[in-house]
């Protein structure tokens, strides 16, 4: 390890630069590595870069991503092969026949995927984007709605992957409530400021009420005018790359790739479906039961979401070739396009895993640490943690690993300080929530841009009004139960 002081910003600081002034994600993210190989390795940056793209994929948290992505990518092209995301969407329009219903039940189904903020964005953007397109809402406003909702629903609700990973930190270090880091996790729910107001921006998103701001704005104006529900820019070959689907898959007159992109875009700029086809007798079981086997096995395995999606895979599966929708080479060649569709989600995750190494060797979370302990009062505790863990969660990409880290540091504090360590733990929670919602390179913004068929670049810019809503008003939260000692 190396302690170079505010030199460890650097890769961070080229990435977020890069990514602005190019608008390219995937070499945004290969500069940042870059220049943390130089920083850590020097004239031998070539061999320290090598070197850590090795320690990323060796990591096993980074191997079980990959396993959950190729899996869940050769589903998603099953359900499109098979029909069943477009009978669903047929299905879903009866019920759904304006505007306001298409976001308001993707935010429900949100809140009902609380499980996994992974199965969460990865679930919603694929099943909706169909209905929510055909009455111009924006894919970024999608994937507001529902980055809004994953992390936050998943830090809030106590039988969650997020929940239990949090709950075993807390009695690592010794805060427990009868015995259990559960039960003292359930007491700092209500704490939890930035997963609450986050979910209250979600709904009112959803139900039109909160207006909409920033490039989401833009988006919406554009949306409602011309049809077209990508943001601006984004050409017919962008489309097909950040995930557009097939043209024998989209639902509707106008598809998002292919020849179907071509026509939409010839034709007027409308760039996806306006009404879904007529079917008679629509089935959304083909769909639906994937999904709740995904979830039920989930839940059931401690929730393990591999094992969840393997089990929706051999049900779809199982159901498809059954019905004769698809035969056993259809089945094989779904399976090869749908890890090629996960491609750029596999090589973007790789480089930001790298990052996180370098950012350790760097030694950042100490600086940023260091530079904030002159004014780590007990009263500005809760704010300072919930602060400083939402900036380098944000810059860093590192939820879970910024809370096993942070976590040991912060509760012996708050004891010393005679701050109520639960609070203190949920200040982290809450940064790492806010972290996870807004990171451009995070694995959620990377999962949510390819469900919804757009850059991660342009769904994090959409995203940042509203979360930064959330994070001011949660950090006044804690300025309040801070000086109130709570």
């Amino acid at each position: 390890m190396q302690d170079v002081g505010a030199l460890a910003l650097l890769p961070v600081v080229t990435i977020l630069l890069v990514a602005v002034l190019t608008r390219r994600t995937l070499f945004a993210m290969l500069c940042g590595t870059v220049v943390g190989a130089v920083l850590l390795g020097g004239w031998g940056f070539f061999d320290s870069w090598i070197g850590y793209f090795g320690t990323a994929m060796a990591d096993e948290t980074l191997q079980w991503l990959m396993l959950v992505v190729v899996l869940f990518g050769i589903l998603i092209t099953l359900f499109e092969r098979s029909g069943a995301v477009r009978e669903f969407a047929a299905w879903a329009e009866r019920f759904v026949n304006s505007r306001r219903k298409s976001t308001v039940l993707s935010f429900l189904l949100s809140i009902v995927l609380f499980v996994d903020d992974y199965l969460n964005v990865l679930t919603v953007g694929t099943s909706m984007k169909g209905v929510t397109d055909r009455y111009r809402v924006p894919r970024t406003e999608l994937g507001t709605i529902m980055k809004m909702t994953a992390a936050p629903i998943a830090v809030v609700v106590p039988f969650s992957t997020w929940a239990l990973f949090f709950a075993g930190l807390l009695e690592a270090q010794g805060v427990t409530v009868d015995g259990s880091g559960f039960g003292a996790y359930l007491q700092a729910i209500p704490f939890i400021f930035f997963g609450w107001i986050a979910l209250v921006i979600a709904a009112l998103v959803a139900f039109g009420v909160f207006p909409r701001l920033g490039a989401l704005k833009k988006d919406a104006k554009r949306a409602d005018e011309t049809g077209d529900v990508f943001p601006a820019g984004t050409t017919e070959e962008e489309r097909l790359a950040e995930g557009a689907l097939p043209a024998v898959a989209e639902v509707g007159e106008f598809a998002a790739a292919g020849d179907g992109a071509e026509r939409a875009v010839s034709a007027a700029p409308v760039a996806v479906a306006t009404r879904a086809p007529e079917i008679a007798k629509p089935r959304p079981w083909n769909f639906l039961v994937p999904i709740a086997v995904m979830i039920a096995v989930t839940i059931f395995t401690e929730v393990d979401v591999l094992k969840g999606t393997v089990a929706a895979l051999v049900v779809a599966i199982v159901m498809y070739t059954v019905q004769r929708r698809l035969d056993i080479k259809a089945v094989f060649d779904a399976a090869f396009d749908g890890v090629g569709s996960m491609l750029f989600v596999i090589v973007l995750t790789a480089l930001a895993f790298m990052v996180q190494h370098m950012n350790i060797d760097l030694k950042l979370a100490d600086f940023v640490i260091a530079s904030t302990e002159p004014v780590m009062i007990g009263a500005l505790l809760p704010a300072m943690v919930f602060l400083v863990c939402g900036v380098y969660a944000y810059a860093t990409g590192s939820f879970w690993d910024l809370a096993a880290v942070i976590t040991p540091i912060v509760i012996p504090l708050a004891l010393a300080m005679d701050v109520n360590p639960i609070i203190a733990g949920a200040a982290v929670f809450s940064g790492a929530a806010l972290g996870s919602t807004t990171c451009l390179y995070g694995d959620g913004i990377i999962l949510a841009s390819r469900s919804t068929g757009i850059k991660p670049l342009n769904l994090m810019t959409a995203i940042l009004p509203y979360a930064a809503i959330a994070a001011a008003l949660s950090l006044v939260g804690y300025l309040v139960v801070g000086f109130l000692g709570l």
